[in-house]
């Protein structure tokens, strides 16, 4: 069924031709919250080389990620579809007896790889996954995924020098292959990208760049090893601040140059005209392990408020883009999947709608998005769930204190106006008790709407 799907939407696929198709690089960091570049306003160090994309391209100030932790944002992604449809609510936990482990990215699915694939892209992944451990099931390999080529890592987490999960084993592959490589994990990386582009320079490609950094262990070039397949983690704590920053840093640069590295490849090779690099976070700081986050905003990664899911976004595309523009506009990772079809001039897959929207317009023509609602469910590795939803200028947030582990008890409303209060300081719920419900039985409809066809997991946790 999957296979003619993909055939259906290969002959439907006339509306660009195919030596007119531009190619896509699509960079998402790990745990880079707001302030996590220069341009965005990151006080401690510079980011040329992303800075300098964003010079020569579009800010879009009001981004964010559709989860508020890794998983779940990666299918939504994937998919451009909330990621409560296909069952992905919470991290794929390494812990082989939590509820949450055997969970994955069935091969019902259907990603922008597969649809790209389809149509003659070359596609490949070069790092991050988090979409299933193979372990559990073959169907989660990113290869059954639409993906031509996969290096780097299934599970969370890996150890930059010794490349050990966190699931202590391990994780470093080339395609279905585990492999044992040498070296720091962002330069593999970013060596494998530069590779990708030069070996597919002749025709169209998709290359998803899903960065482990900033993302825990703590570790720059030249670290020890901090995680073996013996077990344990050398956790690293700061001796102070200072040295916080200069890890801070030293995680941070090697992707900054990983990017200026690609700028320069697509210009050499003359592809950069015919070519749209993206570059964005998967969700909010991890508060533990970097300050990059901004002070405005409150709460870090797993919050639903804004400082756990709103994060930097840059899109690049000289003759396409104009320089230094940028767009406070609402938007969400779920909108690349369908910005990246429309852009190829292929169709949405069928009988699947998408929850994104096509950004296209916004990038390259700087003209307005139509009025919207966004939704987020977070449910964290303890089985706390958390609801928001955005609304113009109204956001609502739904709290469950004390609640069974899973479960939506004790249900505690918050309201708040975003562009007076951006801080989400002052609850308004008391004040506007007719606006917070109404907007409580929007999102409870919403999330109605994406239990009723989900994609069946293994596990889970009760309801």
């Amino acid at each position: 069924m999957k296979q003619l799907l993909c055939l259906l939407l290969l002959l439907s696929a006339s509306l660009v031709k195919a030596e007119d198709r531009p190619n896509f690089v699509i960079i998402m960091v790990d745990d880079m919250g707001y302030a996590g570049v220069s341009c965005f306003g990151n006080p401690y160090f510079k980011t040329p080389e992303i800075d300098r994309l964003a010079a020569e391209g579009m800010r879009l100030t009001d981004f964010h990620s559709s989860g508020t932790v890794c998983s779940p944002t990666r299918a939504g992604l994937l998919t451009g579809r909330y990621q409560q449809r296909a069952g992905i609510e919470a991290v794929i936990h390494p812990r082989r007896d939590h509820p949450e482990h055997r969970k994955g990215l069935q091969k019902t699915e259907v990603t922008f790889a597969e649809i790209l694939h389809s149509a003659g892209y070359a596609t490949a992944l070069m790092g991050k996954w988090h979409q299933g451990y193979v372990h559990n099931s073959k169907d989660y390999h990113p290869q059954n995924h639409g993906f031509d080529e996969f290096i780097g890592y299934h599970s969370g987490n890996i150890d930059f020098v010794s490349h050990v999960g966190d699931h202590n084993e391990h994780d470093w592959w080339h395609g279905r292959t585990e492999t044992k490589e040498q070296g720091y994990v962002t330069d593999l990386i970013n060596q494998h990208a530069l590779d990708f582009i030069d070996r597919n320079k002749e025709q169209s490609f998709c290359l998803y760049i899903p960065h482990l950094a900033i993302h825990n262990p703590v570790q720059v070039r030249g670290d020890p090893v901090r995680r073996s397949e013996e077990g344990g983690w050398n956790r690293w704590k700061p001796a102070d601040e200072d040295e916080r920053i200069e890890k801070y840093r030293g995680m941070t640069l090697p992707i900054d140059e990983g990017v200026g590295q690609i700028r320069e490849k697509l210009i050499s090779l003359g592809l950069d005209r015919r070519t749209l690099v993206l570059f964005f976070s998967d969700n909010g700081a991890a508060a533990y392990d970097f300050p990059s986050g901004s002070p405005e905003f409150r709460g870090n990664k797993g919050s639903v408020y804004e400082g756990g899911h709103k994060v930097p976004f840059i899109a690049w595309w000289p003759g396409k883009i104009e320089a230094g523009s940028e767009c406070d506009a609402p938007a969400i990772t779920l909108d690349i999947m369908p910005t990246l079809l429309s852009l190829a001039g292929l169709e949405h897959p069928a009988g699947r709608p998408l929850d994104g929207v096509d950004l296209s317009q916004v990038l390259l023509k700087q003209q307005p998005l139509p009025e919207r609602p966004l939704y987020w469910a977070s449910l964290g590795n303890g089985g706390n769930r958390a609801e928001a939803m955005r609304d113009g200028p109204w956001k609502l947030v739904v709290q469950h204190p004390q609640a069974s582990k899973g479960s939506f008890e004790n249900e505690q409303v918050e309201l708040y106006r975003l562009d007076q209060d951006p801080s989400e300081t002052t609850d308004l719920a008391a004040k506007q008790p007719d606006r917070a419900a109404a907007m409580l039985m929007r999102l409870k409809a919403w999330y109605a709407d994406t239990q009723r066809t989900s994609t069946p997991q293994l596990g889970g946790w009760p309801r």
